[in-house]
């Protein structure tokens, strides 16, 4: 994407491990490039179709002085997500935290961090069987909304579909949702779990009835596979109750480990 760079923006804070910093403060530096599209304001010569850089820099000046941390990785997430949260326009930020005096016993030029973060796309299952389906479904969408860190973009219909899993139980109610999220994955599977027990979801049977349940499906491009989580979803390509709300709200969206988009996928199935 095009570019907005604010270079070695100087601010006076009170980041660091030691007492005498935050005591005492010292000078930091601050560089960010906003990665956002330039052309609409390029073309029409309209302020308000860019990002006004002067404030931005006064929000990285408030974001660094308003509160002390002892790592400037920390103050660093600060910042970006500051940017993130109140420029629209900004899909990413690449932003540099220099500490030109930190304590260092050796003579140095400058210590530094530079960090990448941004908004990432993502798709979430989203199941119920037990209570008022329609109302909790509709409420966990609502509760992702309400969180500043996530974007609702799209909302399939909600399908009734047979259980999965070979547990005698209710029929469910199942949707996709499309959402932007400035969570790191594990977050958000955190914040789903949240909302989960908020609705009273209970871990007792496996593929068992649930009130709520709520996947990650995929995460921009990332296959990943951990203990807690696995990204694409395990089982999803074998899913019709995925499947077809998924072929709604993205048709052309690709499976990063096979490449066929959802609606090939659904055909498939």
């Amino acid at each position: 994407m095009d570019q907005i760079e604010i270079k070695d923006l100087e601010v006076y804070a009170y980041h660091g491990v030691f007492a005498e910093e935050k005591e005492k403060g010292q000078p930091f530096y601050v560089t960010a490039v906003l990665h956002t599209d330039l052309h609409p304001a390029g073309v029409s010569d309209d302020l308000t179709l860019s990002t006004h850089y002067g404030e931005v820099a006064l929000t990285i000046k408030s974001a660094m002085e308003s509160q002390s941390f002892d790592l400037i990785e920390a103050a660093a997430e600060h910042c970006t997500r500051e940017i993130l949260l109140q420029y629209p326009l900004v899909r990413s930020v690449d932003l540099k935290v220099s500490k030109p005096q930190a304590p260092i016993p050796v003579p140095f030029g400058d210590v530094s961090v530079t960090i990448h973060r941004g908004w990432q796309l993502a798709f979430l299952g989203l199941g119920s069987n037990m209570g008022d389906s329609k109302r909790i479904l509709e409420g966990s969408v609502g509760a992702l909304a309400e969180d500043p860190w996530i974007r609702v973009q799209k909302v399939s219909d909600w399908i009734i579909t047979k259980p999965y899993g070979g547990v005698e139980q209710d029929d469910f109610l199942n949707g996709a949702a499309k959402i932007e999220t400035l969570y790191a994955p594990e977050e958000l599977l955190e914040k789903l779990h949240q909302i989960e027990a908020d609705y009273g979801r209970e871990r007792t049977i496996h593929w068992g009835p649930r009130t709520l349940d709520m996947d990650i499906l995929l995460f921009e491009d990332l296959v990943m596979d951990t203990e807690d989580l696995t990204i694409p979803h395990r089982d999803m390509c074998n899913r019709d109750f995925v499947l077809r709300p998924m072929a709604q709200i993205a048709p052309y969206k690709r499976h990063p480990g096979n490449g066929r988009t959802m609606e090939e996928l659904l055909r498939q199935l």
